[in-house]
């Protein structure tokens, strides 16, 4: 019987080192924010969302449907964003990613990258808009690069989650 429960144990002790380092490199993600970069514009992109993302189309069972909500209010925390505007968009984004996967009739590269566009893009603007309201300013121009980078880098954090989910596995 105590070699059921080792067993078990080590079982659990397996499953909370695979959903770990997951969630440590969307965490890491946000904190890519507190890097000190001076720009007149928003440069940097969402990294955690983008981290997030990939590992979203990568391992679609690894994030439950309201995962966006925890990871979202860290990033609103260290990023300086409007307290819920990360949760109500990451879980918002979570929804719509979750909806046309379930009408896709198939996915490769370029319709994951197509959908992470829009997901991006619609986050960066969502983030303009709920800033505005809260007393930011509107303004659209200055958000072009940043989309622009974060719609480039995408594909180096799809890799970045492979190269982890493969180390992962070899725990």
């Amino acid at each position: 019987m105590s070699r059921l429960r080792a067993a078990d144990e080590n079982l659990a002790l397996v499953r909370a080192q695979l959903s770990l380092i997951p969630a440590a490199s969307v965490v890491a993600g946000s904190l890519l924010c507190l890097v000190p970069l001076i720009a007149q514009a928003p440069l940097m992109p969402p990294f955690a969302l983008m981290i997030f993302l990939a590992w979203r189309f990568l391992r679609p069972e690894i994030w439950p449907i309201w995962a966006g909500l925890p990871f979202g209010l860290f990033d609103d925390l260290i990023s300086g964003n409007p307290i819920g505007s990360g949760m109500l968009l990451w879980t918002a984004i979570l929804l719509a990613l979750d909806f046309a996967e379930n009408r896709a009739m198939w996915r490769d590269y370029w319709i994951d990258w197509l959908l992470a566009t829009g997901a991006l893009t619609s986050y960066i603007m969502g983030a303009m808009v709920l800033n505005a309201l809260t007393g930011g300013g509107w303004i659209f121009w200055p958000l072009l690069p940043q989309i622009a980078a974060t719609i480039l880098l995408f594909p180096l954090a799809l890799r970045l989650c492979a190269r982890l989910d493969r180390r992962r596995l070899m725990l």
